[in-house]
């Protein structure tokens, strides 16, 4: 079955609006429109009786079968080795601060914890303060300013004996840059360090290996997939029962359930799961999830590979406009996502003149402080136009449209 982004907006309620009164979403690294199925999934759970898990009656034991259903979900979206590797919280924030606090009771004064200024502060503060509290030495990679990218070397530079963890984001929420994790891992193991991956912002984009990857943690957020708000962490099997996690004493201490504390959000579940099977559609129906979700995101990463062409020769046609990132469309470079300024009206005058004419983009840091500060824009930030697969061509011409008007007023 092939992609079109014509096929994939049939599938959202959103889409199916009078096309006179339809926004044009840019605004999709903020969060993704929704398609149908998440919703269906959602309903069907609270309609058809819930419970908790742990009961001898039907609804609990539908219950507890959603929850194996959404951790094989993850599992296949991430290549995890096992169901088991999957654990579910509010959000990616929520579980990176629960996260640090856990790892960082084994870090010693003196100790040292790389982070870096590319990444969003949900990945920076978290274990800035847990590293205070234990008298750890934070480090802070630079931000290459030419690229807006990750400063891979300097990053490097810095990994030596003492490096317990190392948290790095797998691509720019702001500039779409994409960093070479990979070495970065490898660099951290030699010296027996940790790595936290950020993939909250490449997973709606890329298909994810965490087992090529032999990263240590994965933290990533099914509501910038098309799915509700739920935050999905991979954690290596080495590291599944080693910490000694804060919990409610009788609470479950063995698998993913050590780190889950209270009850899961299971219509969320639900929802994650028809978000994942939404992603892999597009793949032969026989083939196992894995590799429907492979399949599948390979068209999605042409088609937005072409929207990111056609963005980028479009801004050349700007008289005003200053981009942040790297002019390149390639995939292996960034995502569909641009860092904009302009030179006679702040990102926030851009945002509201779009806004009103139904176009929706974002302005401002994105918390992701370190690199607005790198750039020396953190008084306004950046206009951040973002493209996810159901976003077509004639949307990327009717914004340009809009920005050459902005322009000239």
């Amino acid at each position: 079955m092939n992609f079109t982004p014509e096929a994939a907006r049939q599938q959202f309620p959103v889409f199916r609006q009078d096309e006179s009164a339809l926004p044009l979403f840019f605004d999709g690294p903020g969060g993704s429109q929704v398609p149908a199925i998440v919703g269906e999934q959602i309903t069907q759970y609270l309609s058809g009786g819930t419970a908790n898990v742990g009961g001898y009656y039907p609804t609990s034991f539908h219950t507890s079968r959603l929850v194996t259903q959404a951790r094989e979900a993850g599992q296949a979206l991430l290549n995890a080795p096992a169901p088991e590797n999957i654990v579910f919280g509010a959000n990616m924030t929520t579980l990176t601060f629960h996260l640090s606090r856990i790892i960082s009771r084994e870090w010693q004064s003196g100790d040292e914890v790389i982070v870096t200024e590319l990444d969003h502060y949900a990945n920076v503060s978290s274990w800035q303060q847990a590293a205070t509290d234990r008298g750890a030495v934070i480090r802070q990679a630079r931000v290459d300013e030419n690229q807006c990218s990750l400063d891979v070397e300097h990053l490097l530079s810095l990994i030596g004996e003492r490096t317990r963890l190392v948290a790095v984001t797998y691509a720019s929420n702001t500039t779409g840059a994409i960093v070479d994790i990979r070495r970065i891992i490898e660099a951290a193991h030699r010296v027996g360090a940790l790595v936290y991956v950020d993939a909250v912002h490449f997973a709606p984009h890329q298909l994810i290996d965490v087992q090529a990857l032999d990263c240590d943690f994965l933290v990533c957020s099914a509501y910038k997939f098309y799915g509700p708000h739920i935050g999905i962490l991979y954690i290596a099997p080495r590291w599944l029962a080693h910490f000694m996690p804060y919990k409610v004493e009788p609470a479950p201490n063995a698998g993913p359930g050590r780190y889950e504390t209270g009850t899961l959000n299971f219509e969320g579940l639900a929802g994650v799961i028809g978000a994942i099977e939404y992603l892999a559609q597009w793949g032969n129906a026989e083939d196992s999830l894995r590799m429907r979700l492979a399949e599948s995101f390979t068209q999605y990463q042409q088609h937005e590979q072409r929207l990111a062409a056609l963005f980028l020769s479009l801004t050349d046609t700007l008289t005003s406009a200053q981009l942040y990132g790297a002019d390149v469309a390639d995939s292996a470079v960034r995502t569909p996502t641009f860092a904009l300024r302009f030179a006679h009206h702040t990102p926030a005058v851009i945002a509201k003149a779009l806004g009103e004419q139904n176009i929706c983009v974002w302005h401002g840091h994105f918390y992701a402080l370190g690199l607005v500060r790198r750039l020396g824009l953190e008084s306004h930030g950046v206009l951040r136009i973002g493209m996810m697969h159901y976003n077509t061509e004639a949307e990327i011409h009717h914004l340009f449209e809009h920005l050459r008007r902005l322009e000239e007023a």
